[in-house]
């Protein structure tokens, strides 16, 4: 009896070790497959192209770090407008869907619910349905080969997400926080910088990232809205920087390196605020 209960502990104990060996066999397995473009970006942009074609896939001496100075000069450019592109609809959003998400969770108008479904229906709607329309109304203000054309798209663009998502946050935010807030005298606006910003700061970090991100990598509407080449984007410079005849691999996976350690940056700096903003949002309700 007790070498039968000792054999069956012992089988047991074995098929827990082999359910932990899978399971972090394909934990390891989908993080290989996540971080193995980024290793042959880094691993090509320091070789030539005669490097590149007898071996792509492993680093190769001497390493060409002369590649990172022409990646640069072909984008550096390129980087202020970016920048920009990303960070005034980001702050224009936010500030925007603050604001909208506070009328929407804490006042009950006429026809309220009616409202917020069509609101919501537009997350229903692909980005690309809207291009042509978006092209021409574009076109008849006058607003082709301009940032402002950019600036905006990108608030509004931005709005249906982030105000879904403030939306609830508000929402559970405690009552008493905003009642004791009016029996001080504060208002909408007070209201929201004293209660709604300081409970809400992790998730508020979380949008941000996510549509300096968005923005950083626009591309579509950037390649069809601006003209001239000392205006573009990152994202398209890489693009027609991709689209030349003679591909420099090395130069060309410099740039493209250059234009992904800003964000890799922010992520490692911002990673806890967005945790702590997806875990909070997993724990609410």
């Amino acid at each position: 009896m007790t070498a039968a209960v000792t054999g069956y502990m012992h089988s047991k104990s074995l098929r827990g070790k082999m359910a932990e060996a899978v399971k972090h066999g394909f934990v390891l397995s989908m993080l290989v497959f996540a971080f193995f473009p980024l290793y042959m970006m880094f691993n090509i942009s320091a070789k030539t192209n005669r490097e590149f074609y007898r071996q792509p896939w492993l680093p190769t001496a001497p390493m060409h770090v002369e590649n990172y100075v022409t990646g640069w000069e072909t984008i550096g450019a390129s980087i202020p407008n970016t920048l920009y592109l990303s960070l005034v609809p980001t702050v224009g959003a936010l500030v925007l869907a603050v604001l909208a998400s506070y009328v929407f969770a804490r006042y009950r108008m006429p026809g309220h619910n009616l409202l917020w479904s069509a609101f919501i229906i537009l997350m229903l709607m692909p980005g690309v349905a809207n291009l042509m329309p978006l092209f021409t109304l574009l076109r008849n203000m006058n607003l082709l080969n301009t940032y402002t054309a950019l600036v905006l798209t990108g608030i509004a663009g931005a709005q249906v997400f982030n105000i879904f998502i403030l939306r609830n946050y508000i929402e559970d935010t405690p009552e008493e926080l905003f009642e004791a807030a009016e029996m001080d005298g504060a208002g909408p606006l007070r209201q929201i910088w004293h209660v709604v910003l300081p409970m809400n700061g992790s998730i508020l970090a979380t949008l941000a990232c996510l549509s300096f991100i968005g923005g950083w990598n626009n591309f579509l509407l950037p390649l069809l809205v601006i003209r001239e080449p000392d205006r573009l984007p990152m994202a398209v410079a890489l693009y027609r920087l991709a689209d030349a005849y003679v591909k420099e691999w090395g130069p060309m996976m410099s740039a493209y390196a250059i234009a992904s350690v800003p964000l890799i940056i922010l992520f490692i700096f911002t990673m806890r605020f967005f945790i702590r903003g997806v875990t909070a949002g997993a724990l609410k309700g």
